[in-house]
């Protein structure tokens, strides 16, 4: 559906059916290895796990880049359908079917209740506030009605018979924290991804696709921090230490990404896109696991997607939240770098110097998909200038045309041994030695003209790398505290020695 959308209004109408699917099956693949494997031995699979959907996570946007660039968009979503058959036979031959012995009535009301709280919040947070203002009408009924939403979400679950989030989970200690910290390693998680490749794009002068690249070392740390942690907590039988590291190698990761400057190389933002990788994997999958083996059998589908949901919760708020401040704090910044800039151009340039569309860079994409510089804008728009010159000159003295010779007269740029030609019927000898001081005259000015402009390009530039660089490092400041206030939570998360079963009774397996 998504492929052949006819609009970008049914497209994102698709998109929303293709994350109902998306959520079924995030929930559900981090739950399914708690069914299939006790506590004591699930961490050598969740790592592995983890492993898969690290790579899994930079194989697909590469593609994606390539098949943009390539047979066009449509085809990212094209490409997913035989890999989605194919998994789909894997899990209908492979996969046991098992089964808890439970039956509870699906919670329809408790599902209405909580979009009710989650997407007017949602909105509230996302829309732009130069269009809709936090004090304004729209902003202000979106946020009652949350409030609106959660209250009823949380009458609707403490009556219902099988509710989403069994309210008494919430008096597990584990559950409660993992709750309260999931959130915000999904805003740090997804700071780290989405920002990264503005400073990468609008300062370093990489490509889109160049940038995306930078996920690699991102994910390969995860991964292989990942595999190996789980091996280790496998053979201890302890988990805690693991998370709390991870977290502090994150932390660590975020105020090393805070040392960024405009002449950091790509290298050196691969090597802390690593340590911050590193930290990542051993945070998630063991956190994941301290719930599972804190919270009853029968409950652990339950707690499981609750935590991806307060953590999915945490990235679309963190996006919402960062991006607004990464608006302000880069429009506050341009301003005050470009101030030396502007306050050097005559007044009439000045007053048509507009530094709020600088927010999406210098650079532009060129016809080959190549980054354009500001300087090299300049220069084309100063040729293009100079050239529409030498042919009016050339018709005016050269052709003796007489349309031309009036626009050429009419210019009050135009030198008065010139302007005079209107009126005088030269003979053709010394109109083209006129023409010829003349286009000599214009090739000065030119390289006058085009040296100034290089060095405008190059304060502009250098002014917007500057304030990009400020604004994106100073959202890795304000990442730093939240992974510490995860580190404080999971401080006070109980290590509970990891069952070697999954339950009083063993799962029923069914035809």
């Amino acid at each position: 559906l998504c492929g052949i959308a006819p609009s970008m209004f049914m497209l994102v109408v698709f998109r929303g059916v293709q994350g109902f699917g998306a959520a079924a099956l995030t929930s559900t693949a981090f739950a399914v290895p708690a069914d299939l494997f006790v506590p004591a031995e699930r961490p050598r699979y969740q790592g592995i796990f983890m492993g898969v959907f690290g790579l899994a996570s930079v194989i697909g946007p590469f593609v994606g880049g390539l098949l943009t660039d390539g047979p066009g968009w449509r085809w990212v979503f094209y490409v997913n359908m035989p890999l989605g058959l194919l998994a789909l036979a894997f899990i209908v031959m492979k996969m046991p079917r098992m089964h808890s012995g439970l039956r509870t009535p699906v919670d329809y009301l408790g599902a209405a209740t909580l979009m009710v709280a989650v997407v007017p919040m949602l909105l509230a947070l996302t829309l732009d506030k130069t269009i809709h203002p936090w004090t304004s009408p729209l902003i202000l009924g979106l946020l009652a009605l949350a409030v609106v939403g959660l209250v009823s979400f949380i009458a609707v679950e403490r009556r219902a018979a099988g509710p989403i989030i069994p309210l008494q989970l919430f008096r597990n200690r584990t559950f409660a924290l993992t709750m309260l910290a999931s959130p915000l390693l999904g805003a740090c998680l997804f700071t780290a991804v989405l920002f990264l490749s503005l400073y990468l794009v609008n300062v370093l002068g990489v490509s889109a696709t160049a940038a995306g690249s930078t996920l690699i070392p991102l994910m390969g740390g995860m991964v292989i921090s990942s595999i190996v942690s789980s091996q280790i907590v496998q053979r201890l039988g302890r988990y805690k230490f693991m998370v709390l590291g991870g977290l502090l190698l994150m932390a660590f990761g975020y105020w090393w990404l805070t040392t960024l400057d405009v002449n950091t190389t790509l290298a050196e933002v691969r090597w802390r896109m690593i340590v911050l990788g590193v930290g990542l994997g051993p945070a998630m999958p063991t956190l994941t696991l301290a719930l599972q083996n804190a919270v009853p059998f029968e409950n652990i589908g339950t707690a499981t997607a609750a935590r991806q949901f307060f953590q999915q919760l945490g990235q679309v708020l963190g996006a919402a939240i960062f991006g607004a401040i990464l608006t302000t704090t880069l429009t506050s910044s341009i301003e005050a770098n470009l101030a030396p800039v502007k306050a050097k151009l005559p007044a009439e340039m000045a007053a048509q110097f507009d530094t709020s569309k600088l927010k999406n860079g210098t650079a532009t994409e060129g016809a080959a998909g190549t980054p354009v510089s500001a300087e090299q804008r300049i220069a084309d728009a100063i040729s293009q200038r100079f050239d529409a010159q030498r042919a009016l000159l050339t018709k005016a003295l050269g052709e003796n045309d007489p349309a031309a010779i009036k626009e050429l007269s009419a210019n009050p740029q135009t030198p008065d041994s010139l302007r005079q030609l209107r009126a005088v019927n030269l003979p053709e000898p010394t109109r083209k030695m006129a023409l010829a001081q003349a286009l000599a005259a214009l090739d000065t000015a030119e390289a006058d003209a085009q040296a100034q402009g290089q060095q405008l390009g190059g304060e502009i530039s250098a002014g917007v790398k500057q304030a990009f660089t400020e604004s994106v490092t100073q959202l890795y400041w304000y990442a730093i505290p939240l992974v510490l206030i995860a580190f404080f939570i999971a401080l006070f998360i109980p290590e509970l020695p990891l069952r070697r079963t999954n339950g009083p009774a063993p799962a029923v397996m069914v035809e």
